[in-house]
């Protein structure tokens, strides 16, 4: 028979064959996440029973078997390791089992603990034995996973069905009755077993490395649900990617969820800040994947530039403006990294109020180790400040303030860089108007508009689409030639009167007077322009994406364009290669 690959008509009251005459003869235990599977390999009167699982389940687990064969066909009882929820039964089958040729089959490591049992029963090891059992006409081979999760561990291939017994590998823990795995999300309940049982990744790599020669088509492991073909190699690659140990963690802390969750917070959180530059990307990632930890409704982070305070929150989509941090969480820029010796708790943490709770941490500069900043996780509820949960917060905070830091002397330097180009009128690339001349420029403009001798003002925020993937691909030179091409397309297409400007980077602007035709009309008609634009590098295309907003009377100049900008990353964020206008 073909291995089974759905839960569908599955009786899991009666004996369930999984592979051609290889059966499922456990119980489900209700309420019970660390569900103990048991298998029988029919085989005349070679039959083998796999880790016969512990005295709450036996009576079921008999029945079921005796259904399927007769009890004098029972020879082998394999038991992958020691532990009671595999072997405790065997006390009862040393007095069910009395051929005189039967054996526990198992490694001489776990031996010398099950002899504790005083059973009659002998035993057959594989490590003496050619690591194979020969049944007659079927053979049953076993791969050594040392230390996976103990010394001796092993796993057992049936080579007639390509089924893998894993024991304790690819187990997981469960919450529902479903015996076989539907889907790659089984791998977040296999993810915690895992990262607490297994001691490290090398240790794990090196056994799944071993288990991939095997022409796998099922895998039926102790515990969790049953692995069909389809979803194999991705859970084996997804395996591979893991780290484990997670105890490590923690010298207290034994809820293993929570730990796992914390520990793919800190390895997600190392990855963005490896992998992301923009800081206004990382604050957003660690949003998104902090609450998968953290019941967090918004998180902020305050830095200190000079004399004045930064605040970076989504509602200004982690740009940086000036503020006063609020007085309940300015004790957190005189703290230090120690705990305190009173014993009040570490003083770079707070943890807010009962009315309003938050996970507050002190940055400090990698530089000096003085405290520059503070990140504040507003919560919706409290949470207890676990060991496992400072540790995690101690950790992460440390690539925060390397984030940080960078971004604070990255904001110094364009400061820097645009009081240079100030001294211009023009940028000296796509000769447009630079920021600082923009401004000054507008002044007349804007003047008009609020004495209504003009009908109104428009401004277009311009991004190139996808801009550091054409410097990657094709070098800096050639990313010159497309941001000097954006810009004449830019200036073909505006009116006399009307102001360009390059804003820094892939960014530009366009403020011109509202006519006729519609807000959008001459957004479009630039966007259209760069979409047409042909370049002499093979492969080379660029798009834009705009945001116009119209200009209220009265209405700053900061105002606007950051209305503009909010409706350029909306168009980013729904597709690229279009125009957004900005609500009223």
């Amino acid at each position: 028979m073909t291995p089974l690959t759905s839960n569908e008509d599955l009786d899991l009251t009666r004996p369930v064959e999984i592979a051609d005459r290889l059966w499922w003869v456990g119980e489900h235990l209700g309420d019970d996440p660390f569900q103990c599977h048991v298998y029988l390999l029919e085989h005349d009167d070679q039959s083998v029973l796999f880790d016969p699982g512990g005295l709450l389940t036996f009576d079921t687990v008999w029945k079921k078997v005796t259904e399927v064969i007769e009890p004098e066909q029972l020879r082998w009882i394999v038991c992958h390791h020691q532990d009671p929820d595999i072997t405790a039964s065997l006390t009862r089958l040393d007095e069910l089992v009395r051929r005189p040729d039967a054996a526990i089959v198992t490694h001489w490591r776990a031996e010398a603990l099950m002899k504790h049992y005083a059973l009659r029963l002998p035993f057959h090891l594989v490590d003496r034995n050619d690591w194979r059992l020969d049944l007659g006409g079927r053979e049953l081979r076993f791969l050594f996973t040392p230390y996976l999760h103990f010394p001796g561990a092993f796993v057992t291939f049936d080579e007639a069905t390509g089924t893998l017994l894993s024991s304790d590998l690819f187990g997981g823990f469960t919450q529902d009755e479903r015996l076989i795995a539907d889907s790659i999300e089984h791998f977040e309940d296999i993810r915690p077993f895992h990262e607490h049982y297994m001691p490290s990744r090398e240790i794990l790599v090196h056994g799944l490395e071993e288990i991939e020669e095997l022409p796998l088509t099922l895998i039926a492991p102790q515990h969790g649900r049953l692995i069909p073909h389809a979803l194999i190699a991705p859970i084996i690659t997804a395996l591979k990617n893991l780290d484990c140990g997670l105890y490590l963690m923690t010298r207290q802390d034994s809820d293993i969820r929570r730990l796992s969750a914390m520990h793919q917070l800190l390895r997600g959180t190392l990855q963005q800040l490896a992998v992301l530059r923009d800081f206004r990307e990382i604050a957003a990632a660690l949003e998104n994947s902090a609450r998968a930890v953290f019941p967090i409704t918004s998180i902020e982070f305050w830095a200190r530039d000079d004399d004045t305070m930064l605040r970076f929150s989504a509602a200004d989509r982690f740009g940086g403006v000036p503020g006063t941090l609020p007085e309940q969480w300015a004790p957190l820029l005189h703290a230090h990294r120690a705990d305190d010796d009173n014993g009040a708790g570490p003083s770079w943490v707070s943890a807010g109020t009962s009315t309003e709770p938050a996970l507050a941490l002190a940055l400090f500069s990698p530089i000096s180790n003085a405290p520059t900043g503070v990140t504040i996780m507003h919560l919706s509820r409290p949470v207890a400040l676990h060991e496992s949960t400072l540790a995690t917060l101690a950790q992460i905070s440390t690539p925060l303030e390397v984030a940080l830091e960078r971004e604070m002397l990255l904001r110094s330097v364009e400061l820097e860089r645009e009081r240079f180009y100030g001294l211009a009128m023009r940028d000296p690339l796509t000769g447009l108007l630079n920021r600082l001349a923009l401004k000054d420029s507008l002044s007349r403009l804007l003047a008009l508009h609020d004495r209504g001798d003009i009908p109104g003002l428009v401004v277009t925020m311009f991004d190139i689409d996808h801009f550091k993937a054409v410097n990657d691909t094709h070098g800096h030179a050639v990313g010159d030639t497309v941001l000097t091409a954006v810009a004449k397309a830019i200036g073909d297409q505006i009116r006399p009167g009307d102001l360009a400007a390059r804003l820094g980077g892939e960014e530009f602007a366009v403020f011109h007077v509202a006519g006729d035709d519609t807000p959008k009309t001459i957004a479009e008609r630039i966007r259209q322009s760069v979409a047409a634009l042909t370049f002499d590098e093979p492969g080379l295309s660029v798009t834009t994406s705009a945001g116009v907003a119209v200009r209220r009377p009265g209405e700053g100049y900061g105002a606007v364009l950051a209305r503009a900008d909010a409706a350029l990353y909306d168009a980013k964020e729904s597709g690229r290669d279009r125009t957004v206008l900005a609500t009223a």
